[in-house]
Protein backbone atom coordinates (compact mmCIF):
# COMPACT_ATOMS: atom_id res chain seq x y z
CA UNK A 1 0.00 0.00 0.00
CA UNK A 2 2.78 2.51 0.57
CA UNK A 3 4.26 1.73 -2.62
CA UNK A 4 1.50 2.62 -4.42
CA UNK A 5 0.78 5.57 -2.11
CA UNK A 6 4.22 6.95 -3.29
CA UNK A 7 3.10 5.66 -7.03
CA UNK A 8 0.70 7.92 -7.23
CA UNK A 9 2.17 10.93 -5.77
CA UNK A 10 5.06 10.50 -7.88
CA UNK A 11 2.47 10.37 -11.25
CA UNK A 12 1.06 13.46 -9.56
CA UNK A 13 3.89 15.28 -9.45
CA UNK A 14 5.14 14.40 -12.83
CA UNK A 15 1.72 15.19 -14.25
CA UNK A 16 1.95 18.57 -12.47
CA UNK A 17 5.74 19.63 -13.43
CA UNK A 18 4.82 18.71 -17.11
CA UNK A 19 1.81 20.79 -17.19
CA UNK A 20 3.36 23.46 -15.82
CA UNK A 21 6.35 23.26 -17.99
CA UNK A 22 4.73 23.35 -20.97
CA UNK A 23 2.35 25.88 -19.45
CA UNK A 24 5.81 27.86 -18.97
CA UNK A 25 7.43 27.00 -22.52
CA UNK A 26 4.02 28.02 -23.99
CA UNK A 27 3.81 31.37 -22.02
CA UNK A 28 7.69 32.27 -23.10
CA UNK A 29 6.72 31.25 -26.87
CA UNK A 30 3.29 33.60 -26.52
CA UNK A 31 6.07 36.38 -24.87
CA UNK A 32 8.19 36.22 -28.21
CA UNK A 33 5.46 36.59 -30.25
CA UNK A 34 3.85 39.34 -27.94
CA UNK A 35 7.07 41.26 -28.44
CA UNK A 36 6.82 40.62 -31.99
CA UNK A 37 3.31 42.13 -32.43
CA UNK A 38 3.78 44.93 -29.91
CA UNK A 39 6.63 45.97 -32.08
CA UNK A 40 4.76 46.11 -35.50
CA UNK A 41 2.23 47.77 -33.54
CA UNK A 42 4.59 50.56 -32.40
CA UNK A 43 6.19 51.23 -36.35
CA UNK A 44 2.50 50.87 -37.35
CA UNK A 45 1.44 53.92 -34.75
CA UNK A 46 5.19 55.62 -35.49
CA UNK A 47 4.50 56.06 -39.47
CA UNK A 48 0.53 56.76 -38.51
CA UNK A 49 1.41 59.73 -36.76
CA UNK A 50 4.23 60.90 -39.30
CA UNK A 51 1.13 60.54 -42.01
CA UNK A 52 -0.31 62.74 -39.95
CA UNK A 53 2.60 65.27 -38.94
CA UNK A 54 2.38 64.96 -35.67
CA UNK A 55 4.67 67.07 -33.20
CA UNK A 56 7.76 64.65 -32.72
CA UNK A 57 8.07 65.15 -29.25
CA UNK A 58 4.38 64.03 -28.79
CA UNK A 59 4.66 61.24 -30.66
CA UNK A 60 7.54 59.70 -28.81
CA UNK A 61 5.72 60.23 -25.52
CA UNK A 62 2.91 58.14 -27.42
CA UNK A 63 4.79 55.40 -28.36
CA UNK A 64 7.28 54.75 -25.41
CA UNK A 65 3.70 54.89 -22.96
CA UNK A 66 1.65 52.91 -25.53
CA UNK A 67 4.37 50.61 -25.66
CA UNK A 68 4.53 50.24 -21.54
CA UNK A 69 0.86 49.47 -21.13
CA UNK A 70 0.76 46.92 -23.82
CA UNK A 71 4.56 45.45 -22.60
CA UNK A 72 2.92 45.67 -18.78
CA UNK A 73 -0.27 44.06 -20.21
CA UNK A 74 1.53 41.12 -21.83
CA UNK A 75 3.61 40.14 -18.89
CA UNK A 76 0.24 40.57 -16.49
CA UNK A 77 -1.84 37.99 -18.68
CA UNK A 78 0.68 35.35 -19.66
CA UNK A 79 1.68 35.01 -15.44
CA UNK A 80 -2.22 34.43 -15.15
CA UNK A 81 -1.87 32.11 -17.89
CA UNK A 82 0.90 30.10 -16.23
CA UNK A 83 -1.35 30.28 -12.98
CA UNK A 84 0.07 33.09 -10.84
CA UNK A 85 -2.30 34.88 -8.96
CA UNK A 86 -1.77 38.17 -10.75
CA UNK A 87 -4.01 40.22 -8.46
CA UNK A 88 -1.75 40.88 -5.83
CA UNK A 89 0.83 42.13 -8.48
CA UNK A 90 -1.69 44.16 -9.69
CA UNK A 91 -2.34 45.49 -6.38
CA UNK A 92 1.55 45.99 -6.10
CA UNK A 93 1.96 47.71 -9.34
CA UNK A 94 -0.51 50.10 -8.43
CA UNK A 95 0.84 50.95 -5.22
CA UNK A 96 4.05 51.15 -6.63
CA UNK A 97 2.63 53.45 -9.44
CA UNK A 98 0.92 55.69 -6.81
CA UNK A 99 3.94 55.98 -4.62
CA UNK A 100 5.92 57.15 -7.73
CA UNK A 101 3.41 59.47 -8.85
CA UNK A 102 3.37 61.47 -5.21
CA UNK A 103 7.26 61.32 -5.46
CA UNK A 104 7.89 62.84 -8.92
CA UNK A 105 4.36 65.15 -8.33
CA UNK A 106 6.51 68.37 -9.57
CA UNK A 107 8.01 65.83 -12.85
CA UNK A 108 4.62 64.61 -13.95
CA UNK A 109 3.40 68.33 -13.97
CA UNK A 110 6.22 69.54 -16.24
CA UNK A 111 5.55 66.10 -18.10
CA UNK A 112 2.08 66.60 -18.73
CA UNK A 113 2.99 70.63 -19.89
CA UNK A 114 5.18 69.57 -21.90
CA UNK A 115 2.51 67.23 -23.40
CA UNK A 116 0.03 70.23 -23.73
CA UNK A 117 2.73 72.76 -25.38
CA UNK A 118 3.46 70.51 -27.90
CA UNK A 119 -0.34 69.35 -28.76
CA UNK A 120 -1.85 72.97 -28.41
CA UNK A 121 1.29 74.64 -29.69
CA UNK A 122 1.02 78.08 -27.92
CA UNK A 123 4.41 78.53 -29.43
CA UNK A 124 6.99 77.23 -31.75
CA UNK A 125 10.22 76.36 -32.39
CA UNK A 126 12.09 80.33 -33.37
CA UNK A 127 9.03 81.94 -31.89
CA UNK A 128 10.01 84.43 -29.26
CA UNK A 129 7.88 85.07 -26.28
CA UNK A 130 8.15 85.94 -22.58
CA UNK A 131 6.99 84.00 -20.06
CA UNK A 132 7.16 83.36 -15.90
CA UNK A 133 9.45 86.75 -15.68
CA UNK A 134 12.00 85.55 -18.65
CA UNK A 135 11.68 86.43 -22.27
CA UNK A 136 13.72 84.40 -25.46
CA UNK A 137 13.72 82.38 -28.87
CA UNK A 138 12.36 78.97 -28.14
CA UNK A 139 15.29 76.94 -29.46
CA UNK A 140 14.09 73.64 -28.17
CA UNK A 141 10.30 72.13 -26.78
CA UNK A 142 11.48 68.98 -24.44
CA UNK A 143 8.89 66.93 -22.44
CA UNK A 144 9.76 68.15 -18.85
CA UNK A 145 11.07 71.70 -19.96
CA UNK A 146 11.77 74.52 -22.53
CA UNK A 147 14.92 76.07 -23.64
CA UNK A 148 15.14 79.47 -24.16
CA UNK A 149 18.10 81.93 -25.54
CA UNK A 150 18.01 85.57 -24.93
CA UNK A 151 18.68 88.87 -26.72
CA UNK A 152 22.51 88.55 -24.91
CA UNK A 153 22.95 84.53 -25.66
CA UNK A 154 22.12 83.17 -22.19
CA UNK A 155 20.31 79.77 -22.26
CA UNK A 156 17.00 79.70 -19.75
CA UNK A 157 15.08 76.51 -19.36
CA UNK A 158 11.52 76.91 -18.02
CA UNK A 159 9.83 74.17 -16.45
CA UNK A 160 6.79 72.80 -18.91
CA UNK A 161 4.15 73.06 -15.64
CA UNK A 162 4.22 76.64 -14.92
CA UNK A 163 4.54 77.34 -18.74
CA UNK A 164 1.83 75.50 -19.94
CA UNK A 165 -0.72 77.06 -17.10
CA UNK A 166 0.36 80.25 -17.15
CA UNK A 167 1.01 83.77 -19.47
CA UNK A 168 2.86 83.12 -22.18
CA UNK A 169 3.27 86.58 -24.63
CA UNK A 170 3.60 85.32 -27.92
CA UNK A 171 5.91 88.06 -30.11
CA UNK A 172 6.26 86.00 -33.24
CA UNK A 173 2.65 84.49 -34.20
CA UNK A 174 1.49 87.47 -35.98
CA UNK A 175 3.02 88.60 -39.03
CA UNK A 176 3.09 92.52 -38.16
CA UNK A 177 3.94 94.37 -34.81
CA UNK A 178 2.49 97.81 -33.66
CA UNK A 179 5.34 100.11 -32.39
CA UNK A 180 4.27 102.38 -29.37
CA UNK A 181 6.52 105.68 -28.52
CA UNK A 182 5.59 108.46 -26.49
CA UNK A 183 7.03 111.75 -27.25
CA UNK A 184 6.97 115.03 -25.24
CA UNK A 185 6.87 118.53 -25.48
CA UNK A 186 7.23 121.37 -24.09
CA UNK A 187 4.30 123.77 -23.16
CA UNK A 188 5.50 126.64 -24.76
CA UNK A 189 6.12 124.54 -28.35
CA UNK A 190 4.23 124.94 -31.19
CA UNK A 191 1.63 121.67 -30.48
CA UNK A 192 0.61 121.59 -34.40
CA UNK A 193 3.92 122.17 -35.65
CA UNK A 194 5.22 119.19 -33.31
CA UNK A 195 2.15 116.70 -34.33
CA UNK A 196 3.11 117.47 -38.28
CA UNK A 197 6.42 116.68 -37.76
CA UNK A 198 5.84 113.75 -36.23
CA UNK A 199 3.45 112.77 -38.70
CA UNK A 200 6.01 113.34 -41.66
CA UNK A 201 8.55 110.95 -39.97
CA UNK A 202 5.66 108.07 -39.59
CA UNK A 203 4.75 108.39 -43.63
CA UNK A 204 8.52 109.42 -44.78
CA UNK A 205 9.34 105.70 -42.64
CA UNK A 206 9.50 103.30 -45.50
CA UNK A 207 9.28 100.22 -43.11
CA UNK A 208 6.32 101.69 -41.64
CA UNK A 209 3.23 99.61 -43.19
CA UNK A 210 0.60 102.57 -44.99
CA UNK A 211 -2.13 99.99 -45.39
CA UNK A 212 -2.60 99.78 -41.51
CA UNK A 213 -3.52 103.09 -39.28
CA UNK A 214 -0.71 105.97 -38.62
CA UNK A 215 -2.11 107.09 -35.31
CA UNK A 216 0.09 110.98 -33.74
CA UNK A 217 -1.97 112.24 -30.73
CA UNK A 218 -2.27 114.14 -27.71
CA UNK A 219 -2.45 111.83 -24.87
CA UNK A 220 -1.42 113.48 -21.88
CA UNK A 221 -0.78 116.38 -19.75
CA UNK A 222 2.20 116.03 -18.12
CA UNK A 223 3.65 117.60 -15.53
CA UNK A 224 6.65 118.94 -17.04
CA UNK A 225 5.23 118.29 -20.97
CA UNK A 226 2.42 117.61 -23.58
CA UNK A 227 2.91 113.90 -24.89
CA UNK A 228 2.34 112.80 -27.87
CA UNK A 229 1.46 108.89 -28.29
CA UNK A 230 3.11 107.59 -32.09
CA UNK A 231 1.76 104.57 -33.09
CA UNK A 232 2.90 102.67 -36.60
CA UNK A 233 2.44 98.86 -37.73
CA UNK A 234 5.61 97.26 -38.90
CA UNK A 235 6.60 93.69 -39.96
CA UNK A 236 7.67 91.79 -37.24
CA UNK A 237 11.33 90.98 -38.31
CA UNK A 238 11.65 95.52 -38.92
CA UNK A 239 10.28 95.64 -35.31
CA UNK A 240 13.54 97.07 -33.48
CA UNK A 241 14.99 98.97 -36.35
CA UNK A 242 11.96 100.92 -36.79
CA UNK A 243 12.01 101.69 -33.11
CA UNK A 244 15.30 102.61 -32.63
CA UNK A 245 15.36 104.79 -36.12
CA UNK A 246 12.30 106.32 -34.84
CA UNK A 247 13.30 107.37 -31.80
CA UNK A 248 16.52 108.98 -33.05
CA UNK A 249 14.58 110.62 -35.96
CA UNK A 250 12.31 112.56 -33.54
CA UNK A 251 15.34 114.02 -31.71
CA UNK A 252 17.40 115.19 -34.44
CA UNK A 253 14.17 116.52 -36.40
CA UNK A 254 12.87 118.45 -33.16
CA UNK A 255 16.31 119.81 -32.57
CA UNK A 256 16.10 120.74 -36.09
CA UNK A 257 12.80 122.33 -36.03
CA UNK A 258 13.33 124.01 -32.73
CA UNK A 259 10.61 122.06 -30.44
CA UNK A 260 12.13 121.13 -27.40
CA UNK A 261 12.16 117.92 -25.40
CA UNK A 262 11.78 118.80 -21.93
CA UNK A 263 12.98 116.47 -19.09
CA UNK A 264 11.42 116.67 -15.22
CA UNK A 265 12.33 119.99 -13.25
CA UNK A 266 12.26 120.93 -9.85
CA UNK A 267 11.84 125.02 -8.63
CA UNK A 268 13.23 125.32 -5.54
CA UNK A 269 12.28 128.29 -3.31
CA UNK A 270 14.61 129.43 -0.22
CA UNK A 271 13.17 131.65 2.40
CA UNK A 272 15.10 133.53 4.83
CA UNK A 273 13.45 134.24 8.05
Amino acid sequence: MKELSLDKIWQQVSANFAESAIKVITALILFYIGIKVINVLLVGTKKFFEKKKIEKTLSSFFVVCFSAILKVALVISLLGYVGIDTTSFAALLASAGLAIGFALKGSLSSLAGGVMIVAFKPFKVGEFIQAQGESGTVKEILLMNTMLTTADNKTIFLPNGPLATGKVVNFSRQDTRRVDLVFGIGYDDDLKKAKDLLLQIANEEERVLKDQPIVVAVNELADSSVNFVFRVFVNKADYWAVYWDTVEKVKLTFDAEGVSIPFPQRDVHVYNK
